[in-house]
């Protein structure tokens, strides 16, 4: 995709030798730390097959990437999950075998930003024992309208992320999203659904504009390279 990536996996790649890489938050937590390794980089095919078997194509960007630096790997917070293409002798229909009744799975629904202002709303609506009466069919009310507002909460926040798919683990529970269908195609999201804040907007510090795939792992990149280029001053940090 033009020069969007060039030298930007021999970049991360020589980040395995700087002298405070273990500095920069992620890298080497634990056994799940990423350790500047990348994925080796998908075919035109495979990536084809990915996205006929997912019924969406990627954005360009986040498309590009794998086709020329990496399926996952090293990347913000605690890396990129993989993207793993589907095996052509288990799944030939996302290679173009289009076989009557092959499993497909149902194409994503548009995402929609507004659905956390709709969760927050329902959210406040929850019933209150105390707006009930003592009786027993008071009682019982209260039961069956705890137990449709229940099954509304779960319908609600479950929908947060359609048309969206995870690309990286934060931690505690949070999630970088890039958003694949609607308005807001190409868009890095964040789900906080553990905090209860639903899914909001990825910013950069300073800026409330939208960020693509490319600025939000350039922009780690680059401060990355500033952490790791560093002279570590005692012990080098094997964590966070």
């Amino acid at each position: 995709m033009g020069e969007v990536w060039d030298g930007v996996r021999e970049r991360v790649l020589a980040l395995r030798e700087a002298p405070n890489r273990r500095a920069v938050f992620g890298a080497y937590f634990k056994e799940s730390g990423h350790e500047f390794e990348l994925r080796p980089v998908l075919s035109e095919e495979q990536v084809t097959a990915v996205e006929r078997q997912r019924v969406v194509r990627f954005p360009e960007e986040y498309r590009s990437f794998l086709l020329e630096v990496g399926a996952g790997g090293a990347g913000p917070d605690y890396g990129l999950f993989t993207v793993e293409p589907p095996d052509p002798e288990r799944d030939a229909s996302a290679y173009g075998d289009l076989r009557p009744g092959a499993d497909a799975e149902p194409a994503p629904a548009t995402f929609r930003p507004e659905r956390t202002a709709e969760w927050e709303e329902h959210q406040a609506a929850e019933p209150q024992r105390a707006a009930y009466g003592d009786s027993d069919d008071d009682a019982a009310r209260f039961r069956d309208a705890y137990a449709a507002w229940d099954a509304r909460d779960d319908e609600l926040l479950d929908s947060l992320t359609d048309g969206a798919c995870y690309v990286s683990e934060q931690g505690c529970a949070y999630y970088t999203l890039l958003v694949l269908t609607g308005a807001e195609r190409g868009t890095m999201w964040q789900d906080v659904r553990a905090a209860g804040e639903g899914v909001v907007p990825y910013e950069l510090f300073g800026s409330t504009a939208r960020v693509t795939f490319a600025q939000w792992y350039v922009h780690w990149l680059t401060r990355a390279e500033r952490v790791a280029g560093r002279t570590p001053e005692g012990p080098e940090r094997d964590g966070a």
